[in-house]
């Protein structure tokens, strides 16, 4: 079964094009699908993140905000 992660991020953000780029790496082999989720496409996203982005999210959870937090994104990956 292939389980969800939602990057948001913002066209030409270097910060969110890194996070994408090492969370792809960690993913990689598993069956995982990245859902790039650009912020300036809704109002409601803007407000919420504004520039506090990139923001790697697991269903409700934040796994990590402006760098790829390596480490708790492989402890998810171990417990699907």
């Amino acid at each position: 079964m292939t389980r969800t992660l939602r990057l948001y991020h913002r066209r030409g953000c270097h910060l969110c094009d890194e996070m994408l780029e090492a969370a792809e790496l960690v993913c990689r082999g598993n069956p995982v699908k990245i859902e790039v989720i650009d912020i300036d496409t809704d109002p409601q996203l803007v407000q919420r993140y504004g520039l506090d982005i990139p923001v790697l999210v697991a269903g409700d959870t934040e796994l990590c905000r402006h760098r790829l937090d390596r480490e708790r994104l492989a402890a998810w990956l171990r417990q699907g």
